[in-house]
């Protein structure tokens, strides 16, 4: 009896060890819908971009010369990590690609800007027909931000998330809000009956 418990406990283990080390690591195309889990992922940060550039590119506020926007932060007013960073990443990177607007530095490297144009300025060690002068940035004409927010719900093994984010364009000087629109995305899971 115990060579046969013996035999059985090597034999699990065997299994064991041989299904946690056959895990393996593939690349997938960054465009195809991630599924994984239910929370905020690749495939929503790319269907929210794309909703949010395309609706900017068509409406007037653009028109042809080109505005300079600033970009502040979107506030994750979720339950969970967001990285909102990507996501105004994502949509200036497609908006500046587009050629009809200009974004403004100032939002992520403003002090960086700075000590550049202080040490162009003040060390001397610059050549001054090629040194860059304080008080030459252009201003910007609207401000990009807004906010993504959620619902959960859980019932039994079932869970439901309702994701909302809502963008806006601001004129800086009259402080008119230009632009804004929102996608929603609601995902649904089900754990399996011993909650994988």
């Amino acid at each position: 009896m115990t060579k046969k418990k013996t035999i059985l406990g090597i034999s699990i283990i065997i299994i064991a060890f041989t299904v946690i080390k056959c895990s393996r690591v593939q690349y997938g195309s960054p465009g195809e819908v991630e599924t994984l889990t239910e929370e905020f992922g690749s495939t929503d940060l790319q269907t929210i971009a794309e909703k949010m550039v395309q609706s900017l590119l068509i409406h007037p506020v653009l028109g042809n010369n080109r505005p300079v926007i600033y970009v502040s932060r979107i506030k994750n007013k979720t339950a969970e990590h967001i990285d909102t960073k990507s996501i105004t990443d994502k949509i200036s990177t497609a908006l500046l690609k587009s050629g009809k607007v200009r974004f403004t530095a100032a939002s992520e490297i403003n002090q960086d800007l700075i000590e550049q144009l202080e040490y162009q300025g003040k060390t001397g060690l610059v050549d001054p027909t090629t040194r860059k002068k304080i008080g030459r940035q252009i201003g910007s004409d609207y401000m990009f931000y807004g906010e993504i927010t959620s619902i959960e719900k859980k019932a039994g093994r079932k869970k439901d998330i309702y994701y909302k984010i809502t963008l806006k364009l601001a004129d800086i000087e009259t402080g008119i809000i230009e632009w804004a629109d929102e996608k929603e995305i609601r995902k649904q899971a089900q754990k399996g009956l011993l909650g994988f």
